[in-house]
């Protein structure tokens, strides 16, 4: 009975994050409720706060779940035996790109992340995550593009620092322009091209050597 009971909340707390999903993607982070959260997973407000101290808590059990888009690049290429680190790095953006076209779930989350999420004085252990997983991710494309170095995919001189943050920049900034203009091109349909794109940049780039600033 107890193993049921503890299956019974996980189903619960699922259930919960699903509806926090819908309800950030339909009004935004700041002008949804715990009450309509409840409403919408079909439980009640105390059983939101059996597992959630407050909204919060929920988005970060959310993003946690779903991963932002830089975390699914941080796993490409650290591997020391990859023998080939910067071809799993590029196969990993134009995937990235592909699965936020073509996930529902996926693009909600990346709508919540750059358009609904305001970090406000109450969303302030949020921001300070958020600041934080972003920096693990920008370390670990660090790790990544030292690995495709030491195969000889990438220059030795590589600022690895700026390259990474170059890197990170190029997949935020394109998935934040293609999520208030999808009209203007289909971004699953020009994955590869992008991809190719930001790994032609870090292989031909000379602005990014070190000492070039």
């Amino acid at each position: 009975m107890a193993r049921r009971t503890k299956q019974e909340a996980q189903e619960t707390r699922t259930q919960i994050i699903d509806a926090a999903e819908l309800c950030f993607f339909k009004k935004g982070v700041s002008h949804t409720s715990l009450a309509e959260i409840a409403k919408t997973a079909g439980v009640t407000r105390g059983a939101i706060y059996w597992h959630f101290e407050n909204k919060g808590e929920v988005l970060d059990a959310l993003l946690l779940r779903a991963k932002t888009p830089i975390q699914h690049l941080d796993e490409a290429s650290r591997a020391d035996d990859e023998p080939d680190p910067l071809g799993r790095l590029q196969t990993m953006v134009a995937e990235v790109f592909r699965q936020a076209e073509r996930d529902p779930s996926t693009r909600r989350i990346n709508e919540i992340i750059f358009h609904k999420c305001e970090y406000t004085d109450q969303m302030c252990d949020l921001r300070e995550h958020m600041r934080q997983l972003r920096l693990q991710s920008d370390l670990k494309l660090e790790t990544a593009l030292r690995n495709a170095i030491s195969k000889g995919q990438l220059p030795p001189q590589l600022d690895v620092l700026i390259a990474a943050r170059c890197l990170h920049a190029f997949v935020a900034g394109m998935l934040d322009l293609w999520l208030l203009r999808p009209e203007d091109f289909s971004l699953s349909e020009r994955a590869d091209q992008l991809a190719s794109a930001v790994i032609d940049m870090l292989k031909n780039g000379t602005a990014l050597s070190a000492g070039s600033a």
